[in-house]
């Protein structure tokens, strides 16, 4: 359990928030134990106003909210990262962070969302899931659905059009990383690998 030292700063501490996606900062506010408390029981982020001197929930008058995805406290106790997902731009002036800055999600980063999603399946098994289905058929199925997504892929690279190949390229990578999780492992491995590789030094195995 968090140890959160409120009383250092007079009963508040400030709290960066991140989106849990682009790893963007967003805005800075502040809590106290009440605003923490609260943000955890709703999973809605909410602050302290030293202006107004109460508590106010992100969104609750623009409908942007910041739904809460995680929460840690700094090595010395008095500073917290929230990450959370923003429903709309977090400045009151519009834009996407009190900075000025867009908060563009870099679609690569979606492929360790996508990831954590499949490992999830992997670990709750819901009945009616696709992805559970691929996991109960085992290995081998999991296997021949990636050769036959690839075969796919390839047909519509050599005969077809630059939208089908991303379509079956699509079906085929999302068909991989169930076998990867299968496997214990994750699309970040492969990353790894390749970043690897990249060194002007490394050869081949």
């Amino acid at each position: 359990m968090m140890q959160i030292d409120f009383e250092k700063s007079g009963g508040l501490v400030p709290a960066i928030i991140q989106d849990s996606r682009t790893k963007t900062v967003l805005m800075l506010g502040y809590m106290n134990k009440e605003a923490f408390d609260r943000t955890m029981e709703t999973g809605k982020v909410t602050f302290y106003s030293r202006s107004r001197q109460c508590l106010w929930t992100k969104g609750e008058t623009s409908g942007n909210f910041l739904t809460l995805v995680d929460a840690k406290v700094d090595c010395d106790n008095d500073t917290l990262l929230i990450k959370a997902i923003p429903s709309g731009p977090t400045c009151h002036t519009g834009t996407d962070t009190c900075w000025g800055e867009n908060n563009e999600v870099n679609p690569l980063l979606f492929l360790t969302y996508l990831q954590d999603f499949i490992n999830k399946r992997h670990e709750e098994m819901p009945e009616g899931s696709y992805t559970t289905s691929l996991f109960k058929d085992g290995l081998n199925r999991m296997a021949q659905k990636v050769g036959e997504e690839a075969l796919e892929a390839v047909i519509e690279a050599v005969n077809g059009t630059n939208e089908r190949l991303v379509y079956e390229g699509s079906d085929m990578l999302y068909h991989l990383i169930v076998l990867l999780t299968a496997k214990g492992l994750r699309i970040e491995d492969l990353a790894a690998e390749l970043q690897v590789r990249h060194d002007p030094n490394w050869h081949k195995h």
